[in-house]
């Protein structure tokens, strides 16, 4: 496309637009901070000729500039030496890109009934004293050597209120961040809610989902009430898929592990501590045991 051309067409903007001569214009573009620092850098490789055969993409990375179209919000025009003619280019911004990774890290990371408190949670935020020492050692060499494949997970074990949610979330969001797929359950919550799973018929989708996700974090067990079917039939096949496929699961509660295997023996209507105890083996298998020491974080004022 030769000069005349390009000249007809931009004037026909320039009229429509009402921006008055187009020579004048072309003065103002060639002038604009962004597009003379442009073609100063490259004016070795530029001639005065492609400059003219440029003009119209000059013309549309000016307007990117000066009146940015609601379209491309989120990118910046980007001027580049395309063969013999300058081109523009659109790059995602920087707000762009962090927005971008919160959204993927969001689709990454299922908080099923987490505070709204602990979604932001960061590995930076997590208190370090004496009393944690080893549990935050510990979530930091996991981090630290995790990849898709199999590391075992953490129990965190301690008194009611010491933070081991907090740390757990702070995990949950730290590895969303970094592309994996984690799903944190409450536990408690999420038995008590198994009945509304059977009547809108997706029980089955949701153990999958389980079962199968990169990093399962299961939050408060032990704090649930355990029917046989519960225990054996939900908990017990999520925890044996995880071991059968080798799948990174982390663990809260304020049982020990041996304390664990006591809640798990007594159901509702009977004690049975052979089935108790094949659940503790996936537990023990998924899970190495630290305890959270420290005073109670919670606080209970209105």
């Amino acid at each position: 496309m030769g000069m005349q051309s390009i000249g007809e067409v931009i004037n026909k903007i320039v009229k429509k637009r009402k921006l008055g001569d187009f020579e004048q214009l072309k003065t103002t573009m060639l002038k604009n901070p962004q597009i003379h620092a442009f073609i100063d850098t490259h004016k070795t490789e530029l001639s005065q000729a492609m400059i003219d055969n440029s003009l119209s993409n000059l013309y549309e990375y000016y307007v990117q500039l000066t009146e940015p179209d609601k379209v491309m919000v989120g990118y910046r025009p980007e001027l580049f030496i395309n063969g013999k003619v300058i081109d523009v280019r659109y790059r995602p911004t920087e707000e762009k890109i962090l927005s971008d990774q919160q959204l993927a890290s969001r689709r990454n990371l299922r908080l099923l009934d987490l505070p709204e408190r602990l979604r932001q949670v960061k590995l930076a935020d997590l208190e370090k004293s004496q009393d944690r020492q080893q549990a935050l050692l510990e979530i930091g060499n996991f981090l630290k050597n995790y990849t898709q494949n199999h590391q075992k997970g953490l129990y965190l074990s301690g008194d009611f209120g010491v933070g081991k949610t907090f740390m757990l979330a702070a995990v949950a969001n730290y590895l969303a961040n970094h592309g994996a797929k984690v799903i944190f359950l409450h536990v408690p919550t999420f038995v008590a809610s198994l009945g509304q799973h059977i009547n809108d018929n997706t029980l089955g989708a949701e153990l999958d989902r389980l079962a199968k996700c990169d990093i399962l974090i299961l939050d408060d067990i032990g704090a649930e009430t355990l029917s046989q079917w519960s225990r054996d039939d939900v908990l017990g096949v999520v925890l044996q898929g995880r071991m059968d496929n080798n799948l990174t699961t982390f663990f809260s509660s304020n049982f020990a592990m041996d304390q664990l295997e006591q809640h798990f023996a007594e159901t509702k209507n009977a004690s049975d501590p052979v089935k108790a105890a094949r659940i503790m083996q996936r537990v023990r298998f998924l899970a190495k045991e630290i305890v959270v020491g420290g005073p109670n974080k919670r606080n209970f004022a209105n």
